[in-house]
């Protein structure tokens, strides 16, 4: 059997993390998925809000690098949940389980000037500079590494 799934879409609110009983993350949000054609009527586009829920590792750097209106492309499974609400009737939820969660977009240059800002620097980081490998393959080492992600 094959159960995949791949969207792209625009988170709707921040991720919320939390964890479970024995301590693992699980990061759950949703998406805004627009669909491929226009309504016939209005002529827009319609909109899907899409579950999505993410385990351990990527639960965790979903909610660190992910915020409200970012576009991820999210891999992964389809799954139903079945529950009984208040009135003792049952419920069924679709989610999407991510396996892999990628980002859709760079970042904005607001988002980039807010991150240079809440890191105490007004200027623009320092760029990458080459210098070929002395023992003359192709790869080189980057001297200003500064540790940190590039997003």
């Amino acid at each position: 059997m094959l159960n995949r799934i791949l969207i792209m879409g625009r988170l709707t609110a921040n991720p919320v993390l939390r964890h479970t009983q024995t301590g693992t993350p699980v990061a759950s949000f949703t998406l805004a998925v627009e669909r491929d054609f226009k309504d016939k009527q209005s002529g827009e586009k319609k909109v899907d809000f899409i579950d999505v829920v993410a385990w351990r590792n990527t639960g965790e750097f979903v909610s660190k690098y992910f915020t409200k209106g970012r576009m991820a492309v999210v891999e992964g499974r389809l799954q139903s949940r079945k529950w009984t609400d208040n009135n003792g009737s049952t419920r069924v939820n679709w989610e999407v389980v991510a396996e892999n969660v990628y980002f859709g977009d760079s970042k904005s240059a607001e988002q980039q000037s807010q991150d240079q800002q809440s890191a105490g620097s007004g200027t623009a980081p320092p760029q990458s500079t080459y210098s070929p490998n002395p023992q003359g393959d192709r790869f080189a080492e980057l001297t200003d590494d500064d540790g940190e992600l590039p997003f």
